[in-house]
C-alpha cells in the first residue's frame, strides 16, 4: 500500500475518500492514516494529501446534498440500500438534525453510520446551501486533520505493519481481502438480523384510513422528527411522539385497540424498531404502516399543517 500511495498518493486518496462520502462502504480512514504516516516520514507531500482529502468530502457532500434535495427521500432508500448499517441510522440521524441543527455535519464525521446520511438528509430538509458547504467542510476538515494526524503520530508502527505486509508480498495482500471480505460478511450479516428482527405485520395506508373513517379510532404516532412535521405536514389525528421518547410514554398506549407507528424512514425502520419494542412488552395490536408517511401521501390522502 504504501508503494501505490508513494507512486500515485493524492490520487488514490481521492478516489477512495469520495467512494466513502458517496455512500460505498469502503472506509477511508485507514488510507489517509497510512498518508499521514507517509507524510511523517518525508515520502508524501502534506499539501497534496490535504488538498486530495478535502476536495472528495466537499465534493462528494455536496453531490449527496444535491440530489438529496432534488429526489428528496428515494436517495436516502438507495443509500441505505447500499450501506451495511441498519436503516434506523436515518433516524437517528434526523434526531441529531433536531437536537444539534447543521452541527450534525460537523460532529457526524465521528459517529458510525451518520456521516454519510449526513448530507444527503440535509439536502431533503433543504437546508441553506451556503451553510451546508461551510459545516460540512468545517467537519471535513475536522476528520481529515484528525486521521492524518493519527497516522503522522503512529508514522514509526504504521511503517511496521507496512514492511511486514511487504515482506509477505502477495499473502498479505489476500490477508488484507480477507480481512476486508469478512468485516462486510459480518456486517451484512447484522443487516440481515436487523431486518429478521424487524418482519412483521404491516397496516397499510388504506387499511388505517379505512379505520380511521369506521370510527374504530387507533391511536396514530408520528415518530418524524419536528423539522419534518412543520415541513410536510401531519396525518390528521397522529399524536408526535420523538423516536427517542416513546419509553417514556408507554403508559399511554391503548391494550384494547390499534397502535400504528409511521415515520419517513426507509423501510419504515424506525416505526417497526418501535412496534417491535412494544410486542416484546406484550402489547398485541401493534403495527407500523407500510410505506410511511409518504405511501400515505402518494395515495392521496388529506394531511394537514402540523400545529405549531
Amino acid at each position: 500500500m504504501a508503494e501505490l500511495l508513494e507512486s500515485y498518493g493524492a490520487t488514490l486518496i481521492f478516489l477512495n475518500v469520495l467512494a466513502e462520502q458517496v455512500g460505498l462502504p469502503v472506509p477511508a480512514m485507514p488510507t489517509m492514516m497510512v498518508g499521514g504516516a507517509l507524510v511523517a516520514e518525508g515520502r508524501l507531500s502534506l499539501t497534496g494529501l490535504l488538498a486530495a482529502t478535502l476536495t472528495a468530502c466537499v465534493l462528494g457532500n455536496a453531490v449527496l446534498y444535491v440530489v438529496g434535495w432534488r429526489y428528496g427521500w428515494r436517495v436516502m432508500r438507495l443509500l441505505c440500500s447500499i450501506s451495511l448499517s441498519p436503516d434506523s441510522c436515518v433516524q437517528q440521524t434526523s434526531f441529531h438534525f433536531e437536537r444539534w441543527g447543521g452541527w450534525t455535519l460537523v460532529l457526524g464525521k465521528f459517529i458510525p453510520g451518520i456521516g454519510t446520511v449526513a448530507a444527503p438528509l440535509a439536502g431533503v430538509m433543504h437546508m441553506d446551501w451556503g451553510r451546508f458547504l461551510l459545516l460540512s467542510t468545517i467537519g471535513s476538515v475536522f476528520w481529515v486533520a484528525v486521521s492524518v494526524g493519527v497516522g503522522g503520530l503512529f508514522h514509526e508502527q504504521i511503517q511496521e505493519v507496512l514492511d511486514l505486509m511487504g515482506r509477505f508480498g502477495a499473502q498479505a495482500v489476500a490477508a488484507v481481502c480477507a480481512l476486508v471480505a469478512a468485516y462486510i460478511a459480518v456486517k451484512w450479516r447484522e443487516r440481515r438480523r436487523f431486518y429478521e428482527s424487524l418482519r412483521m405485520a404491516r397496516i397499510t395506508v388504506d387499511e388505517l384510513r379505512q379505520l380511521l373513517e369506521h370510527g374504530q379510532e387507533p391511536l396514530v404516532v408520528d415518530l418524524r422528527p419536528a423539522a419534518d412535521r412543520a415541513r410536510d405536514g401531519v396525518i390528521p389525528g397522529a399524536r408526535a411522539i420523538g423516536f427517542s421518547e416513546v419509553a417514556n410514554h408507554l403508559a399511554e398506549f391503548p391494550t384494547d385497540r390499534e397502535v400504528v407507528f409511521f415515520c419517513s424512514c426507509p423501510n419504515e425502520a424506525s416505526a417497526a424498531v418501535v412496534a417491535k419494542r412494544l410486542v416484546d412488552l406484550g402489547y398485541t395490536r401493534v403495527r407500523p404502516l407500510a410505506g410511511g408517511f409518504d405511501a400515505w401521501v402518494s395515495a392521496g390522502y388529506r394531511i394537514e399543517a402540523a400545529a405549531a
